[in-house]
This record gives C-alpha cells, sequence and structure tokens, in this order.
C-alpha cells in the first residue's frame, strides 16, 4: 500500500461569472446557435487554433438541487484549476465554493446532499517515496460556501499504508436533509512503540454521516477485503464486493466476489463472481429497490448483455437486454433515489433504451426542440421530477447545459461546454468502415475538414487508447484541431477494442499487437484508396496505447507515414510490466501483456532502428499511468541512431495533461511537425 500527502484545498464564497451564457428560451425554440455553413468556414493561424482547441472544457459535471432551483457546476479556470460553483437559477446569482489548483488536487464532481449541502470529490497524482499513486478525497460544502469539512477518516503519520481513497457516496437518503450514506476507507494507525494500535478500524465500511455535525453512524463494519457496496436507493445496503488478492504478495488477482442480502435481513449470501481477465460471471451495476432487483452485466455469447438478478433469496435471473454487434455497458438511473429507466449501448453511436416510454417521448421531444442535440441526456432532476438537469451534445456541439421545467415547458441554458468555439464551423463526424488485410471490416470515424472537397487532402490516422477502449461518435477536442487545421482524421477501432465482444477483443492489442497495430495500418491504406488523401501526405498521431501504435506502426510500416506523434506512450512492454510492480495490479498487468516473442518484437523501444521519420514524444512527468521514462528511453534509443525526435515534457501533469497551457503548447508543437511534414 501506498503513502501520500496531498495540499489544501481552497473554499470561498464568492466569485464573478465569465463565459456562461445564461438566458431562459421556450423548449421549441431553444437557442443553440446551428452551425455556420462551409461558405462560412475561415482560416486561423496555428496559434489561433491551439488555443482555441487546447482550452480545457469551461463547463463540466453539473447537478441539479432536490428543490429544483440550484445547479452546482465545475468551472475550469487558469491552467489546471478548477472551481466549484452554485447557481440560483431563479435569479442567476453565482456562489464559487471551492477551488482546485490542479496540482497535484483536482476537483473531479461534485453534488447536491440536500438543498443547503453539496458533496464534492477532489484527486489526483502525487507523489509516494519514489513512485506516484492516485488519490481522491470528499468534502461537504454548505450551499452558501461555508462549512468546508473533510468526510473520509483524518490521515495520520502513523497509518499502517497510505488511504488513496477515503470513500464514496452509495446513497444519497432521500428525505433526510444533511444527511448520507458513505462506503469509507479505514486505515489502522500504529503506536509510537511500534507495538499498540490507537486505530485499529480496517477495510472498507459504511456509516450514515451527518453534514452538519459530522457525526457517524455505523451501518457496516469495515472489511479490508470489501472493495464497493451498492444500496437500493432507499438508505439500505444490499450488495456488497470483495477482491481476491494473492496470499504471499497481495497483489489483486482479478477475481470479485458478490454477497446480497434479501430486503430486511442482515445476513449476507452468496450471489456471483466476476473475472476481470476473462470477463465471465456477472458484474453489479446498480440496484433498483421498486422492483428489489440487481441489474448487473453477464457475458452472454460472447458480449456482455443486460441481467436482472432477483434480490429475494431466489437469485432468478431474467434477460433484459443483448445486442448481437456490441456490449450493453451500462444502466441508466434517474431522481434522487437513482431509479433504473434504462440501457445504453454503443454501436456508431451511442444509444438509450428506455423502459418507460414518457422518458423516450420527453427525450425525442426535448432533441427536436435543441438545434444540434443528436446526443441528449438527463443529467439529474428535483426530488419530484419536475426540473429535469439536460446536456445536449454532438459531433459538431461540444455540449449545452439547460434546466428543463416539466410544468412550464420551459429550458434555462445554464451554460457551454466549450464558449470558445461559437462561432467556429466543425467538422462532421461520420461512422464508417474500413477493410482490414484480411477482409475484417473494422468499424471507425472519419472527421473531414469543414468546407473540404473531401479529396486528396493531408491525412492523419488516430488510434486511440486502452487498448481495450473505443472511440464513439461525439465531440473530440483533438480531431476536430486536426481538423480545422486542413487534415482528414480516422479513428479506427481496430481488432482489441472494447465493447465488441471476446472475439474483437481476442488476445489484446499486447498479446496481439500485430492483428491491432494491421487495422491501423488498413484505416490508413483506406485513406488512400478512396482518393480522400494523398500517399505522401499521412501522418499517425495517438495517445496512450494510441502513442505506442503511433510508433510501432513507425516500425512496422517505415514509409507509410511522413511523422509520428506519441502522447504520453507506451515504448516498451517489459519496462510495462516492470513499472507495475510497485502497483498492486501487478499480476494482471502481467498476466494482460504475457510473455514470448511479442515482448520484443512488438516494442517501438527495441526496434527504434526501423523507424525512419521525424517523431514527436509528449509526456507529464506526473504520469501514473504510463510512466514518463518510457518516453525519455524511446527518444534515447531514437537519437542514437540518428532518427530525428523530439520530447515535451510537462512538470506536475498526470497522464491526461488536463491543463490549458500544456494542451495550447502540445498543439502548436503538433501542428508545427505536420505542417512541416505533410502540409495543409
Amino acid at each position: 500500500m501506498l503513502r501520500r500527502r496531498v495540499g489544501v484545498l481552497v473554499a470561498a464564497v464568492a466569485a464573478t461569472w465569465t463565459g456562461c451564457a445564461f438566458a431562459q428560451a421556450n423548449a421549441a425554440t431553444a437557442n443553440i446557435a446551428p452551425a455556420p455553413t462551409a461558405a462560412a468556414v475561415q482560416v486561423h493561424s496555428l496559434a489561433e487554433d491551439a488555443k482555441t482547441f487546447g482550452t480545457r472544457e469551461f463547463l463540466r459535471n453539473a447537478d441539479i438541487s432536490p428543490n429544483g432551483k440550484k445547479v452546482v457546476i465545475l468551472v475550469s479556470a487558469a491552467g489546471a484549476a478548477t472551481t466549484a460553483n452554485v447557481i440560483d437559477i431563479p435569479t442567476g446569482a453565482i456562489t464559487r465554493l471551492a477551488q482546485t489548483s490542479g496540482r497535484p488536487e483536482r476537483l473531479s464532481v461534485c453534488q447536491f446532499a440536500g438543498d443547503q449541502h453539496v458533496v464534492c470529490q477532489y484527486g489526483g497524482v502525487d507523489h509516494v517515496g519514489t513512485i506516484l499513486a492516485a488519490f481522491s478525497r470528499m468534502f461537504s460544502i454548505g450551499t452558501d460556501g461555508t462549512k468546508l469539512r473533510q468526510l473520509g477518516q483524518r490521515e495520520s503519520d502513523r497509518g499502517e499504508y497510505v488511504m488513496q481513497s477515503d470513500g464514496d457516496v452509495i446513497d444519497w437518503m432521500v428525505g433526510a436533509e444533511g444527511k448520507l450514506l458513505m462506503e469509507r476507507t479505514y486505515v489502522p494507525e500504529v503506536g509510537t512503540t511500534g507495538h499498540l494500535m490507537s486505530r485499529t478500524k480496517a477495510g472498507l465500511g459504511v456509516d450514515v454521516v451527518d453534514l452538519d455535525t459530522l457525526k457517524e453512524t455505523a451501518v457496516e463494519r469495515p472489511r479490508e477485503q470489501v472493495t464497493n457496496y451498492w444500496t437500493d436507493g432507499r438508505g439500505n445496503v444490499r450488495v456488497m464486493a470483495s477482491s481476491a488478492k494473492d496470499q504471499l504478495t497481495g497483489d489483486l488477482i482479478g477475481t470479485e466476489t458478490f454477497q446480497y442480502r434479501t430486503s430486511g435481513s442482515k445476513e449476507w449470501v452468496p450471489l456471483g463472481e466476476y473475472d476481470e481477465m476473462t470477463r465471465e460471471g456477472i458484474y453489479p451495476l446498480a440496484i433498483d429497490g421498486e422492483r428489489n432487483a440487481l441489474f448487473a452485466r453477464q457475458r452472454i455469447n460472447g458480449r456482455d448483455a443486460l441481467v436482472q438478478i432477483a434480490l429475494d433469496g431466489t437469485k432468478a435471473t431474467t434477460l433484459i437486454a443483448k445486442n448481437d454487434r456490441v456490449d450493453i455497458d451500462d444502466v441508466v438511473r434517474f431522481g434522487r433515489g437513482q431509479r433504473v429507466i434504462g440501457y445504453t449501448y454503443a454501436d456508431e453511436r451511442r444509444k438509450i433504451v428506455y423502459f418507460d416510454p414518457e422518458f423516450e417521448k420527453l427525450r425525442n421531444a426535448l432533441a427536436r426542440a435543441v438545434p444540434n442535440a443528436a446526443g441528449l441526456d438527463f443529467m439529474g432532476s428535483s426530488s419530484d421530477g419536475q426540473q429535469l438537469l439536460v446536456l445536449a451534445s454532438s459531433d459538431t456541439n461540444p455540449g449545452v447545459f439547460y434546466v428543463f421545467s416539466r410544468p412550464t415547458h420551459s429550458l434555462v441554458e445554464v451554460g457551454r461546454i466549450r464558449p470558445e468555439l461559437e462561432g467556429r464551423t466543425l467538422a462532421s463526424v461520420k461512422p464508417i468502415e474500413v477493410p482490414a488485410a484480411d477482409g475484417t471490416l473494422i468499424p471507425a470515424y472519419l472527421t473531414l475538414p469543414p468546407g473540404s472537397s473531401g479529396k486528396g487532402l493531408p491525412a492523419v490516422v488516430l488510434p486511440h487508447g486502452g487498448p481495450s477502449a473505443r472511440d464513439e461518435w461525439g465531440f473530440d477536442w483533438l480531431p476536430q484541431f486536426l481538423a480545422a487545421r486542413g487534415y482528414a482524421v480516422i479513428q479506427p477501432n481496430y481488432r482489441g477494442s472494447d465493447g465488441y465482444g471476446d472475439a474483437w477483443l481476442a488476445k489484446n492489442g499486447f498479446q496481439g499487437w500485430r492483428t491491432s497495430i494491421g487495422d491501423v495500418t488498413a484505416a490508413a491504406k483506406y485513406l488512400v484508396s478512396q482518393g480522400i488523401a494523398k500517399p505522401d501526405k499521412l501522418a499517425i498521431v495517438g495517445w496512450s496505447y494510441g502513442g505506442y501504435a503511433a510508433l510501432q506502426s513507425a516500425v512496422t510500416e517505415p514509409t507509410l507515414y511522413k511523422a509520428a506523434i506519441a502522447i504520453a506512450p507506451v515504448t516498451d512492454f517489459a519496462m510495462t510490466k516492470a513499472d507495475a510492480q510497485d502497483y498492486t495490479n501487478a499480476e494482471l498487468v502481467k498476466r494482460l501483456i504475457g510473455s514470448g516473442p511479442h515482448i520484443t518484437e512488438g516494442s517501438p523501444l527495441q526496434n527504434a532502428a526501423r523507424i525512419q521519420i521525424p517523431v514527436l514524444l509528449v509526456h507529464g512527468d506526473m504520469d501514473v499511468n504510463v510512466n514518463i521514462h518510457q518516453s525519455q528511453a524511446m527518444l534515447g534509443a531514437l537519437k542514437r541512431v540518428g532518427t530525428s525526435a523530439d520530447m515535451v515534457t510537462f512538470s506536475g501533469l498526470d497522464h491526461q495533461l488536463d491543463d490549458t497551457d500544456a494542451r495550447v503548447a502540445m498543439l502548436t508543437k503538433i501542428g508545427e511537425l505536420l505542417d512541416r511534414t505533410i502540409g495543409r
């Protein structure tokens, strides 16, 4: 386990509000400016494009109060800083609650715990001795900006191990103003003599916490193997998860065991298991108190399906939904009690299937009323369900938050996620399929520069990270930047991507790197074969595993691309396994990457001599996902063989580089290299 220190969270009670459009409109004429026509497309300088697209999201992670009169929302400030603001909907008054610097702590989410209380989580990455570790903390604060209080157990210099997460809210206890149900981490304390323990509780427990007095009432005693609890939304803990560990090393082995309780009982009984590596078994998503049932993912015919499991003692299992092409990935919840109202999956676009036709009708009506809102989600509601927090977005609309009043059928615009893009012509994103070398059709997304003919363009291949992740249709700032610079962009969901089932995951993007990289290469060649890209105007850009894919593609196809840009890349499989040895997921990383010839053959670091094109490496020195020494080693290897290579390092930033100044600088360097090598 790990030990770390975090900085001080600063609270304030007043702030100016800039960049937020706050206006009321009827749902039939809600004001989102349509995208300009192709004729209005303007050419901007690299400095302008880098600043416009590199600026962080202005707004994120909003919630609405139980009485429907306030919204709490996170607002980006300078650099990596973030503030939490409460907006009074009737008056538009703004109260600033707290601010984090982003170095290392940053606010991640704030939610209402009653009309007068907000609960927030902040976290980040910090040094623990010689290694890096992620951390998160919970605090509460009044909606007037007073009474800032830490909600987890306070850390001690005598803690037996580091507390990486102090807990989470698992039930908002509807109707109990100022109280909530939290799962909380307890760390035992070693006495100064080395023999006594002044704190003896250890593991994850559940407490009712009074936000006014911080009085806590134990509901579940702490248990060291427990990793999660689920409630029925009515204050009752019904499901508990425990993770198995190697008895000698303490490393996680990827197996979780679940137990549950029948209604009104205190006895835990077996429910099922889940294997993280094979994805076999069940994985709980949510409990619906009205149904007295658990919604869970279950692998059926090689894909995740949604099942409902009765919690009445029978464990009767009912198939709710499955898809023959993609996984069912989550449920959709609504209201303070978090009632389950539907499920979601992503094929060409993300889809939501609602159980209640009322929600489907309402969603469709709002989507028609709000222009450019192909993606429309219910983000929260008042206790009575009459005031709804809505997020409207699309591929060319980064997102707008609204409050919709069901009684008056009116929308209040809370604010736009990226106001700096107002007036900009953004590029449409088109789902396509690319034939791989063996004939398999690879799903992908094609983004063409606004106003272009779509033919004879310089182009960028942009593989996603993971590798067990995937790209989805919608707004994405990096491909939009590239399209604004005049480049066609293709994003392939290569084999090894998540969401398409076991056969698509295959041996994963590490052990099956040849297939994954082959599919990335097929995407590049598709652009040329369709006349979209000029054969001598191709570059490849990627982040994380996508950065690995960019480098390894330069190894396997030395003459296909003119430049490779790798952001926070994996550069060597053996190094990745070695880096994991300081963490409890070491065994899982070892199993994921495996052993054999692919460790050397699939390593850009070990095959740097084959790379013949200019390379740009970008990395933050606080990256806990991929240690910066992977990029540093790659830079050294490239320079030793005489390959043109450069590296940009960002001090104090993690894997996401969630800092406006850093992203603007990064996009500037990317733009300069692409302009030199493939032009506009």
